[in-house]
């Protein structure tokens, strides 16, 4: 299927489900606009010039930009440090990696929001036998489940009694599972509640999908240490690869020491000609967010027009740029991502087929077709092969484009 292929009555739909998300794409666009201001701040306060621009090799040692964009991701999350560094791999790498500034042999690492995303639960040690990981090193794990899709507040403090447990585990978003994203200000009643049981236990939040969603960030309500992608939200779809930590100095610090080796820290890594990526993509990073988040609105709207459930509906706040879509078979995840693959401006040739991820338990149909490889803030669509078939949609770095995707997807499901 291509773009001129898709049906009039989609057209017509599409025009209605605009019509009524009118509102919620104005409220939409001043939260792109405070944090935009947000940002431009930050850029100017830090004096970010030309030269920010160049490159380092080897070492490198006085890396202007690299020095800079860390002062200017400190001020937007408001947190005494950050290290921002092409040298994750992925936001999981970013996330283990803040973990482990947090733990030592003997503690206990508490989730309070349910298992965590996939590929993180290797690195914990919650499943497989991978060398290096939280559990090869005596840090054990705890969890808290939530409780009809809310933090549950008594048995957290509960589970605090526990006097091993030395770090809080929040993941804002979704992942893989069937629960609501969490918006900062819940995110800050949980660090609130852990820090009156125990001050010294520190809480760090998984913000992957979350950034510039909202107008605060968990870091505005007491989090130590938070940790995300760059080719995800903060990237603006133009950073190649890359993550961040910000937080506490002394934490962010020690996960410096984690990402590169003990002694070196933060003060090598060499950015190799990234740095305008880098400080481009954050720059827009709030209005790709809202495209994103347009996009996501605009899906819903109109699978639940075809009878699906949609999570969060239409209309609902978002709190991160994932849309959930229950769709019911295996046929139709495959339908469903065939059409967000044709929809796209690269491999839209492509017929995505599930087949067995590294980190996951079941077989993965991913739809992609982007720019940077993996990269969740292009239009993308993705979800475990097994029932209720849940397929999770996200991006669009432009709304007309990812409108488009959304079309054709759901075209090829009427089809």
């Amino acid at each position: 299927m291509k773009i001129q292929d898709i049906k009039p009555e989609v057209y017509e739909m599409a025009k209605s489900s605009e019509l009524e998300l009118a509102g919620v794409f104005a409220d939409i666009d001043k939260t792109a606009q405070q944090n935009t201001m947000k940002v431009m701040s930050a850029f100017q306060n830090n004096r970010v010039s030309e030269s920010c621009f160049a490159g380092t090799t080897g070492y490198g040692y006085d890396d202007l930009g690299r020095e800079t964009l860390d002062k200017v991701y400190a001020e937007i999350f408001d947190t005494e440090a950050a290290l921002v560094r092409i040298g994750f791999v992925n936001g999981t790498h970013a996330l283990s990696t803040a973990l482990f500034s947090m733990l030592a042999p003997g503690d206990t690492l508490l989730s309070v929001t349910g298992l965590p995303y996939d590929t993180l639960r290797n690195a914990i040690g919650i499943s497989g036998d991978c060398h290096g990981s939280l559990k090869f090193y005596g840090i054990n794990y705890a969890q808290v489940d939530l409780k009809d899709g809310s933090p549950d507040l008594p048995a957290i403090k509960a589970a605090l009694s526990d006097k091993s447990v030395r770090a809080v585990l929040i993941q804002r978003s979704r992942g893989y599972e069937n629960r609501r994203s969490l918006s900062p200000e819940e995110i800050g009643e949980i660090c609130s509640l852990v820090k009156s049981v125990d001050s010294t236990v520190n809480v760090m939040v998984d913000n992957c999908y979350g950034e510039f969603t909202a107008l605060t960030e968990p870091t505005d309500f007491g989090v130590d240490l938070m940790a995300g992608s760059l080719i995800k939200n903060p990237g603006g779809g133009l950073a190649p690869t890359g993550g961040y930590v910000v937080g506490k100095k002394e934490l962010v610090n020690r996960a410096a020491m984690r990402l590169t080796t003990p002694g070196i820290g933060g003060e090598c890594g060499a950015s190799l000609g990234n740095n305008r990526m880098l400080f481009q993509g954050l720059f827009i990073a709030p209005h790709v967010v809202a495209q994103a988040l347009k996009t996501a609105a605009f899906c819903a709207s109109m699978m639940s027009r075809l009878g699906f459930a949609a999570s969060p509906a239409a209309d609902e706040k978002r709190y991160d740029i994932i849309q959930m879509l229950t769709l019911g078979s295996a046929e139709n995840m495959k339908r469903f991502c065939r059409g967000i693959q044709s929809g796209a401006p690269v491999d839209s040739y492509v017929t995505p087929e599930p087949w067995q991820m590294p980190g996951y338990d079941c077989p993965v149909i991913m739809a992609a077709g982007a720019f940077v490889q993996g990269s969740s803030i292009e239009l993308s669509a993705d979800g475990p092969m097994k029932e209720p078939y849940i397929a999770y949609m996200q991006g669009g770095i432009t709304y007309e484009s990812g409108k488009l995707g959304i079309m054709m997807a759901v075209s090829e499901m009427m089809e």
